[in-house]
Order: structure tokens, then C-alpha cells, then sequence
């Protein structure tokens, strides 16, 4: 499986951004897919998850609330639509695909590049 991550950009503090991981691969429906982050000088940490098919998900604290993680499997891909956005959002995302809903980045075996997304005060 591959993933491309796309759709960040620079947006104002309260604004909101959509990010899609489209992926490759006829197997993807079977795997659940979760949104990582790493900020500069920081760890890579989990933000959202979604099972295989859609009916559980997961959301680290800072972003519920603020986050929804859906997917389309018919076009292999996962949206994160991310509103009242905050200057400490700001990061690299990044999407990964796995066996399970996790939140360890460990979990996850295939990861798609990132997208920047910074958000200004």
C-alpha cells in the first residue's frame, strides 16, 4: 500500500483545513488508518484513527472535538476535516495504514509522506 498526504496549507488561527490520504493498493478497505504529527523538536504523535470500515475511531485529546476523521473506501481514501484550528496544530501530518486501530506509531506499517500545516495567530 501507498500513501500520498495532501491538502495542508498556511491557515489563520480558527480556521479550518481537509486533508486526504489517498491510497494505493486494492487492499487498502482492509486496513485501518491513523494521522500522526510531528512538530519540530517534538515526538510523532497519534491524532486520529480509523478502523477498516469506518465504524470506530479514535481521537488524541487535544483534537476532539475540533477533528472528524472519515473515509471512503470506494476511492481508497481518508479525509481529516480539522476546524477552530490553534497555533500549536501546527506540524507535519502524517498518514499510516495498519492491521488495527492504534495509536502507537509502531502499529503502522506503511506511512505516506507528510503535509505541513501551520496555522498563525
Amino acid at each position: 500500500v501507498q500513501l500520498q498526504a495532501s491538502g495542508g496549507g498556511d491557515v489563520q488561527a480558527g480556521g479550518s483545513l481537509r486533508l486526504s490520504c489517498a491510497a494505493s493498493g486494492r487492499s487498502f478497505s482492509f486496513y485501518a488508518v491513523g494521522w500522526f504529527r510531528q512538530a519540530p523538536g517534538k515526538e510523532r504523535e497519534f491524532v486520529t484513527g480509523i478502523s477498516w470500515s469506518g465504524g470506530s475511531t479514535n481521537y488524541a485529546d487535544s483534537v476532539k472535538g475540533r477533528f472528524t476523521i472519515s473515509r471512503d473506501n470506494a476511492r481508497s481514501t481518508v479525509y481529516l476535516q480539522m476546524n477552530s484550528l490553534k497555533p500549536e496544530d501546527t506540524a507535519l501530518y502524517y498518514c499510516a495504514a495498519g492491521d488495527v486501530l492504534a495509536i502507537r506509531t509502531y502499529e503502522y506499517r506503511y506511512w505516506g509522506q507528510g503535509t505541513q500545516v501551520t496555522v498563525s495567530s
